[in-house]
């Protein structure tokens, strides 16, 4: 472990061995860091906060605050970081409330500068957070969710694997995966095949997605038609399955369909 003499550690932190911890940082007792994680200086880890192996925290971040808001009460909760996650300068990762306990980010997630992570929310696996993102309580983001700078999203809601969200969005409604959103009011702006095809998705495996939402949004469709149509004449494929399931699970209520003025 190296810490510089600046920094304060409570004697009751656990800290692996190969931690490296810059000037002036702060962390509160009841805090565990994994083994080769670097912590810049002017970082502030309060209690509650789990941070996993080959972490980078950069200066100014404020991890494990109590929620914003004012339903809690003082309950231990946690802030669960996964391994290799990057959390640039400034950003703000508040512990959860007794609704989940715990407010968690997933292995290799990218969190840019200035990025707010409310009480509750879900990252999962490889999500990227452009700068000045700002994501209410009770958010849930599947694996390699990408969300634009300075896009603000709205409590509860759940956005799908492997969509990108522009920047600029304010995401008010559930984006279901495998697709890119923009404009406002936020809307479908086709299958995310950039995004599919660098992790390895076939050609044929995205013209499937493509079939599946030009019958959910391209083809004049409510989404009940659209729903009733995918169950009845597409082939099976994990892809149907899994647009059906988030479609079925959302509270919020989907994004719409792109319309010109």
């Amino acid at each position: 472990m190296i810490v510089n003499d600046n920094a304060f550690i409570h004697p009751a932190a656990k800290l692996a061995d190969n931690v490296e911890v810059e000037p002036f940082t702060t962390i509160a007792g009841d805090v565990e860091i994994g083994e080769g994680t670097w912590i810049g200086p002017h970082v502030t880890i309060m209690d509650g906060v789990r941070i996993g192996k080959n972490c980078k925290i950069f200066p100014g971040a404020v991890l494990g605050a109590i929620p914003q808001d004012l339903k809690y009460k003082g309950e231990d909760t946690l802030l669960v970081i996964g391994n290799n996650v990057i959390i640039r300068e400034y950003c703000t990762l508040n512990k959860g409330t007794t609704a989940n306990l715990a407010t968690t980010i997933g292995d290799n997630c990218l969190l840019m500068a200035y990025v707010h992570v409310a009480h509750d929310c879900i990252l999962s696996r490889n999500c990227i957070l452009a700068n000045n993102v700002n994501l209410a309580g009770h958010i849930q983001l599947d694996e390699y969710v990408q969300l634009g700078g300075l896009t603000a999203v709205h409590q509860f809601v759940k956005v799908g694997a492997h969509s990108f969200i522009g920047g600029g969005a304010l995401v008010r409604k559930d984006v279901p995966p495998y697709i890119k959103a923009a404009r406002e009011p936020l809307a479908f702006a086709g299958v995310n095949t950039i995004g599919l095809r660098r992790r390895g998705f076939s050609s044929e495996d995205v013209h499937l997605i493509e079939d599946l939402y030009r019958t959910l949004y391209v083809k004049g469709n409510n989404v009940r038609q659209g729903v009733d149509i995918i169950i009845k004449d597409a082939p099976d494929s994990p892809f149907k399955d899994n647009i059906l399931k988030f479609i079925a699970e959302s509270k919020r209520g989907l994004i719409r369909g792109y319309k010109s003025r």
